[in-house]
């Protein structure tokens, strides 16, 4: 074998994984409360028992604002507790865990927090119905040290690691757009000053935690929305954030939760659940133009490979390729291609035991079969609708 075995040990900042298989975020929707539950730790120990090498929760906002509806997770003293727990019930199965910490920004749903959603400039949210509002520069300076203060409450919760959100035109990824960021200041303009949020709650991050954690974090590559952030552009904050040491590793995403959410899992889009999930007038909206902000996109396995390797090409960072990994094959290729770690979502929403399955057997298939209808069940609980709820 002329690569890593995806199934070995595998360094990661300073922690050591028992794979290189990493479950990766996908928001639960099983925090009522916005305080974990035990839905949420029982949906986390599942893979775990199952065997990845390391979960990730999703999503620890680290501002109330910063959710992208009330009863999300956001990371306070209050929250410590029920973290512990989640934590100690994954590490009882032989996994490491991972807090994504974020800020929600223009994706927020203002008429769901109560609290104004904030963007690098005044746009429309068509999630909420809403204006958004501009973020001032103690907003951008107060959520930068929001995500130190988060990180270390990780690290008191019992992580091992933290992924900083940097995708999905999320708070950070939203001033890397030039399709959204219109500012004129020290944020706007320039890649340089667009990358200024990234870059600065990375080193915030840093500063916090040292190396007492591992450090990711989740960068888009493609935003999927004509004028929006590019490949040309992320591989050079991937060398900036390179340069910085403030991360251990990159996972790679694509795709705008505010613009174009399909573009990130490609495969059905499911219209019809989505709007069956949004209460009224919402859920009018959604039936008739749906189809024109929820596009299919053919699925194929290690659909971001092609992006991928050009991030790969340019810096020797780690780097965890996500999107269309579902056998021991593509992990494989993976590895061939010089990426240190892979991350699964849909699958091992389908199949929890995934991966202890193709340990036993290197010809395991996933039976995924992206049909997308597990998205809408974030609003209730997220699952696979073709396995029966637990209970």
């Amino acid at each position: 074998m002329t690569h890593p075995d995806v199934l070995a040990p595998a360094k990661l900042g300073p922690l050591t994984l028992r794979n290189r298989i990493i479950k990766s975020a996908t928001f639960e929707g099983k925090t009522p409360n916005a305080l974990v539950t035990d839905e949420l730790i029982e949906f986390h120990r599942r893979p775990a028992a199952g065997g990845v090498g390391m979960s990730t929760v999703a999503y620890c906002a680290v501002a109330p604002e910063g959710r992208t509806e009330r009863g999300q997770l956001w990371m306070r003293p209050e929250a410590l507790p029920g973290l512990r727990r989640l934590t100690d019930a994954i590490h009882a199965e032989g996994a490491a865990a991972s807090a994504q910490l974020g800020h929600a920004g223009p994706v927020a749903n203002e008429k769901s927090t109560g609290l104004p959603a904030l963007a690098p400039s005044r746009s429309f949210n068509p999630l909420s119905m809403r204006m958004i509002r501009s973020a001032s520069k103690d907003d951008i300076e107060r959520i930068t040290e929001a995500h130190g203060t988060a990180a270390q409450l990780a690290v008191d919760s019992g992580f091992d690691a933290v992924e900083i959100h940097f995708g999905h035109n999320y708070f950070a990824s939203s001033f890397l757009s030039p399709k959204l960021n219109k500012r004129k200041d020290s944020f706007g303009g320039s890649l340089e000053n667009r990358a200024r949020v990234v870059l600065d709650t990375a080193r915030a991050v840093r500063a916090a935690v040292g190396d007492k954690i591992a450090i990711l974090a989740k960068l888009n590559m493609d935003d999927g929305v004509p004028g929006g952030f590019w490949i040309d552009e992320a591989i050079q904050v991937a060398q900036w954030l390179e340069a910085d040491g403030s991360v251990d590793a990159l996972e790679l995403t694509m795709g705008s939760s505010l613009l174009n959410p399909m573009y990130l899992f490609k495969g059905d889009a499911p219209v019809r659940e989505f709007a069956a999930a949004m209460p009224q007038p919402v859920r009018l909206g959604v039936q008739l133009v749906g189809k024109q902000m929820l596009h299919a996109y053919p699925y194929r396995d290690l659909f971001m490979l092609e992006q991928a390797r050009q991030i790969r090409a340019a810096v020797t960072l780690p780097l965890v390729l996500l999107g269309g990994v579902t056998d021991r094959a593509g992990m494989d290729i993976a590895m061939a291609e010089g990426f240190e770690f892979v991350a699964m979502a849909r699958a091992l929403l389908r199949e929890p035991d995934l991966v202890n399955r193709i340990a036993e057997d290197a010809r395991t298939k996933s039976l995924c079969i992206h049909c997308n209808k597990c998205m809408p069940t974030i609003f209730s609980g997220a699952r696979c609708v073709l396995v029966e709820r637990a209970g």
